[in-house]
């Protein structure tokens, strides 16, 4: 799968996160109702009844190696930024995900930290 297809899948349709772990935590839940719009402009809107926030996100194969993947030059980067406070549960969203499959109806991310090495797991399924 490259950023290319990638990209398109994530703009088709609406998508919701069937599950967040943080470092082990399981964190779902704070994104129950939140229904997700990829668009192609780079923006990513999420709304749940009149609640919104929006930030930005891209795709792109990653050229580079870094602390947070496992080397291989091969890699997808699914990035998202939430311009929201710290204390926001979308602050725990920002990150350039590595992306480990994504169908049409399943994009499935992972990001290993360098710091405590803890591992986050994010999946967002279409509805």
């Amino acid at each position: 799968m490259n950023a290319n297809q990638t990209t398109e899948i994530a703009q088709t349709g609406t998508w919701r996160i069937t599950q967040f772990i943080d470092s082990g935590d399981d964190e779902t839940s704070d994104f129950n109702g939140f229904v997700f719009t990829f668009n192609s402009n780079g923006t990513v809107i999420t709304n749940r009844g009149e609640l919104s926030v929006s930030g930005t996100w891209s795709v792109n194969d990653s050229s580079n190696s870094s602390d947070d993947d496992d080397g291989s030059s091969d890699d997808v980067d699914f990035n998202l930024f939430f311009n929201v406070p710290e204390t926001n549960d979308f602050e725990d969203l920002n990150d350039d995900w590595d992306l480990v499959s994504a169908t049409n109806l399943k994009i499935e991310l992972i990001d290993i930290s360098g710091g405590n090495g803890g591992t986050d797991n994010l999946v967002f399924e279409k509805i």
